[in-house]
């Protein structure tokens, strides 16, 4: 199957039919036997003379292509398949490679001239055929690209007429044409050709990079729009202009207000007003009803006000410092983003557009975009056709990201693309002070994007117009085969990397000539006076217009009142407002916990599940029937099919998180004799649940992350997460995590609901299977060490995030249903457990998540000698070791070992925000006892550093312990997470043990 062939259908409705009935998930391979591929014994021949046997693709002379079509005509099975394909076909519009695409135009002289018709006549007409696909493949070279003039186009050795071995003299020779060259004739001169290729290819101030594409029929739509020769009306050039009026003028009104101020303006590539404009405008006509928008900050305060509205006063009121910031730390003027509505000319259709926030790591919203954009396509029940994300781009960081390929990497993966996303070029031919040669090895910067199928059109951002047609055929094209496509504007950077560079120090040369440039607006002025669509008048009264508005603006701004979540997407309107919180009871009765079990305890009697399999599931079954303790996979099974029951949807993904990296989860199952054949029980749950996305990513972290971090926050109501393979590679996505995640909420008032699952846990597997970095995440929690806490709920509400690192599989069913039953949404970091998934002791009772139940926070000790409830104090006890995650496991087996009855051993299962009420009310329980911290991390890592002065703000708060401090038991401080000799982890654990219980 071609990639691009594969397509999402977002309905909502349709999606949950079609995940619940997912048997045959992809195409069958094809089956290749042995026999197909028997040697045969080689065939003398005559010189010259091909074999039936010889490939497409191995002719290269006229005189070998004459002598196959002949033995074609005698008898089409004496030659090789790829050639009886290509003369059944009569080659019509097909392109072949360089050299092998003329056999059409070859036949036809040997028809129309018969015996007349020599092979040098042959030769000619394949060498004009050459030229022509030269033209197509590298006519983008001869283009005009660069408004400064400095870059001149060069032509290529391969159109030039020496090098087919023609010349002047065959200037006013007919030549056939092919078809496919779309030229509308049979046969014309060279010199016609050479005029109208040209003119198609090299001569409109756009670059088409198309060929790389492997469809015919994509190449020749695209071609058809090439050679159209597009005029806009009056009133549309008008509408450019002032596209051009509003970009300049703004930038311009800025510069002498705060020109001390970074902007990070748009000067130099006005066109994309003008342009986005546009671009707008045909998507509504083609059916689109939501864009969404990612860019980086060169420019966005340009497009917040010109493209999406936002009110000029508000903006002025951030340069002034004097805009409400309703909570949070705020971000930079140029990083934040908005929602806006409009209505479009074009059509009297409203489309809604999101721009998203996003910090000064270029590209990093990409694949956040793309994530919101699939989510709003379920959520509305729209489908790709009416979503559009869009993502602007600068020439240096497209090239040179390495998220931009992470993200191509999903334009046809299932679950993941989103149909399709225009991506905007803002080429400034600069990074900062880096010269393109040295920014990249490619050709363009947006070569990368070839990888992916997309058509890449290059274009002088001082064409506006040209400008204006790239946007709208990148419209065209993405709502026809839903498929990324490339415009990239050639413009160049007016002031340095920001309004207070000085960018002459590295390129002074490009410069000067910038200094001496004409702005875009002055020379697209001339054209329309010239062409008589505005006179000087016209365009004077414009730009006086525009900027007495933003005069006008700027006197009001103090008096400027932002409408109460004016910019907030509207599916989070109904979560929490002000500071109302609420949080329901976790627990259900036991009877639908049973129905789920046996749910996910079924494959069909059709299906041939792999036999181990079939023992698992048997043994889950089993567990359910006689009512058994159910182990860590069964309860996030549970949770996951209650909350679908719940009506809430459920998105899992990751690298192997269908079968789970540790073959604990199986949610997808597949048939041992039908390639292709799955059964995902947690879909067939019943008619009315919520649809449930379990769904293997490739292997990116940044992206992937992105990608469930802009889905969360489309989805308030679903519980969304990512899994990491090992929760060490979750380090790759650490952009994500620092810049989104922890901080998009004080930043740009952004919930997100989004949980990582992190495989975290000291097995003697080395410094790269061990550790999850614990401490990263602790270390961007907000919570205050030194204010003690007993509010759980609004302890919760008031931070950025949680961290968690639970020990029992209740514990885990309760804290995932708990992200969704509460009015108010944060991300969850719960560092996993590997050697626990199948731990005889990390088991838990149906009894502790059914009704009446919910999360612990911390867990006190659990054996009765040590700690009963009802005679809370025990002054035997010398030690309360307090510890988090696998660790307690370990304490507890060595404690049961010793026969020790003096130490207690009590959970914080939820870090962050710390439990500061639970821990000092137990530490209570014992007042003769030493207080100490356990871990399995080294001492510079894990929770330590964050535990240490929050358990001493606790003590403080106690009756017995006031003033007291933990010890510390663990690994000494190291450089490396973890031991890669067993031996030498062997070891650090005894030494932890004995640290602990001495």
């Amino acid at each position: 199957m071609l990639l691009s062939s594969v397509r999402l259908t977002p309905a909502f409705h349709f999606y949950r039919q079609a995940l619940a009935s997912r048997d045959v998930r992809y195409p069958a391979k094809r089956n290749i036997r042995a026999s197909s591929y028997k040697l045969k014994a080689p065939t003398k021949k005559k010189s010259g003379t091909p074999l039936p046997q010889d490939s497409f693709l191995t002719g290269t002379s006229a005189q070998y292509v004459e002598a196959l079509y002949e033995d074609w005509q005698n008898d089409p099975n004496s030659v090789n398949s790829s050639w009886r394909a290509y003369f059944e076909n009569d080659c019509n519009g097909y392109v072949s490679p360089p050299g092998l695409s003329t056999v059409k135009s070859a036949i036809k002289v040997r028809s129309a001239s018969g015996a007349g018709a020599t092979a040098a006549d042959v030769v000619a007409t394949q060498n004009v055929q050459r030229l022509i696909l030269q033209y197509q493949l590298r006519g983008h070279e001869l283009v005009d690209l660069d408004p400064l003039g400095i870059t001149k186009p060069e032509r290529p050795d391969v159109l030039k007429l020496e090098y087919y071995g023609l010349g002047e003299a065959d200037l006013d020779k007919e030549f056939f044409v092919p078809g496919n060259a779309l030229l509308n004739e049979d046969k014309l001169t060279l010199r016609e050709i050479i005029n109208r290729v040209e003119g198609i290819f090299c001569n409109s101030n756009i670059g088409h990079e198309y060929m790389h594409i492997q469809e015919r029929e994509k190449c020749d739509w695209l071609r058809s729009k090439f050679i159209e020769n597009k005029v806009y009306d009056k009133d549309t050039k008008v509408k450019f202009f002032d596209g051009l009026v509003q970009g300049h003028g703004f930038e311009t009104y800025l510069e002498k207000k705060y020109g001390t101020e970074k902007r990070f303006g748009i000067d130099g590539c006005e066109s994309l007003i003008a342009g986005m404009n546009h671009m707008i405008e045909t998507a509504s006509l083609h059916g689109v009803k939501r864009c969404m928008i990612g860019m980086p900050h060169r420019g966005r305060l340009n497009v917040l006000h010109n493209v999406m509205q936002k009110p000029i006063e508000l903006i002025f009121n951030e340069f002034e410092s004097t805009a409400k910031n309703d909570a949070g730390s705020g971000d930079v003027k140029y990083h934040l983003g908005m929602t806006s509505e409009l209505t479009c000319s074009s059509t009297n259709e409203s489309i809604r557009l999101s721009l998203l926030p996003n910090p000064s790591h270029l590209e990093a919203v990409n694949p956040v975009v793309e994530g919101k954009a699939l989510a709003e396509q379920l959520l509305f029940d729209l489908g790709w056709k009416q979503v559009m994300p869009v993502l602007l781009h600068g020439d240096a960081a497209f090239a040179g990201q390495g998220v931009v390929y992470e993200t191509l990497g999903m334009t046809h993966l299932r679950d993941y693309s989103t149909g399709g996303t225009v991506h905007i070029v803002v080429n400034n031919q600069i990074g900062f002070t880096t010269d393109p040669r040295q920014s990249r090895s490619s050709k363009y910067c947006t070569d990368i994007a070839k990888m992916a199928g997309a058509p890449i059109f290059h274009v002088n951002g001082d064409d506006v117009e040209a400008v204006a047609r790239c946007f709208e055929l990148a419209v065209e094209w993405r709502q026809k085969y839903s498929t990324d496509v490339v415009v990239d504007i050639v413009c160049f950077r007016r002031n340095g990397h920001n309004e207070g560079d000085q960018p002459s120090f590295t390129q002074p040369l490009m410069y000067q000539a910038i200094a001496a440039k004409a702005p875009t607006i002055d020379i697209y002025g001339q054209k329309l006076e010239a062409e008589g669509v505005l006179s000087q008048a016209d365009m004077a009264q414009k730009k006086e217009d525009y900027n007495d508005s933003l005069i006008q603006a700027h006197a009001n701004a103090p008096n400027y009142i932002v409408p109460e979540r004016a910019f907030e997407d509207e599916h989070w309107h109904t979560l929490r407002v002000g500071d109302e919180y609420f949080a329901e009871v976790t627990g259900v009765d036991k009877e639908t916990l049973k129905y789920v079990g046996e749910k996910i305890s079924f494959v069909p009697e059709d299906f041939t599940t792999h036999p181990a399999l079939r023992r698992i599931i048997k043994a889950r079954k089993e567990v359910f029937d006689k009512d058994k303790p159910v182990d860590w996979a069964t309860g996030e099974a549970l949770a996951f099919g209650t909350l679908l029951l719940d009506g809430y949807h459920v998105r899992l993904s990751g690298q192997d998180v269908e079968r789970g990296t540790f073959s604990h989860r199986h949610h997808v199952v597949h048939d041992q004799h039908k390639d292709g054949k799955t059964y995902t029980a947690l879909s067939h749950l019943s008619d009315t649940q919520a649809p449930y996305t379990v769904t293997n990513s490739h292997l990116s972290e940044f992206a992937v992350l992105g990608f469930e971090h802009g889905y969360a926050g489309a989805t308030p109501n679903a519980l969304v997460c990512w899994e990491a393979q090992f929760g060490d590679f979750a380090n790759t996505a650490q952009c994500i995590i620092d810049q989104f995640i922890s901080s998009s909420e004080t930043k740009w008032q952004r919930q997100s609901g989004l949980v990582m699952l992190l495989p975290h846990g000291y097995e003697g597997m080395g410094p790269e299977h061990s550790s999850a970095r614990l401490e990263r995440f602790l270390q961007m929690c907000d919570d205050d060490e030194d204010t003690y806490m007993d509010d759980a709920l609004s302890q919760i509400a008031k931070g950025n995030m949680q961290v968690a690192n639970v020990t029992t599989p209740a514990n885990l069913f309760h804290i995932l249903r708990r992200q969704v039953h509460r009015n108010f949404r944060k991300p969850l970091i719960i560092m996993t457990p590997k050697s626990l998934l199948r731990h005889p002791m990390a088991k838990s009772s149906l009894d502790e998540m059914s009704n009446g139940t919910n999360f612990k926070r911390f867990i006190p000790e659990q054996d009765p000698e040590i700690y009963n409830p009802d005679n809370a104090i025990n002054k035997d006890v010398r030690k309360l070791i307090l510890c988090s995650g696998k660790v307690y496991y370990d304490l507890l087996q060595e404690r049961m070992d010793k026969g020790i009855k003096d130490v207690a051993i009590a959970r914080v299962e939820q870090l962050s925000p710390f439990p500061f009420d639970l821990v000092k009310r137990h530490a209570d329980n014992f007042p003769e006892a030493q207080i100490c911290w356990a871990q399995e991390e080294p001492r510079n890592m894990g929770a330590w550093s964050y535990v240490d002065p929050r358990i001493e703000t606790a003590l403080k708060e106690s009756d017995s312990h006031v003033g007291g401090r933990p010890s510390y038991a663990g690994r000494d401080a190291a450089a490396s997470t973890a031991a890669g000799d067993k031996a030498v982890h062997k070891k650090q654990v005894k030494k932890l043990m004995k640290d602990a219980f001495e």
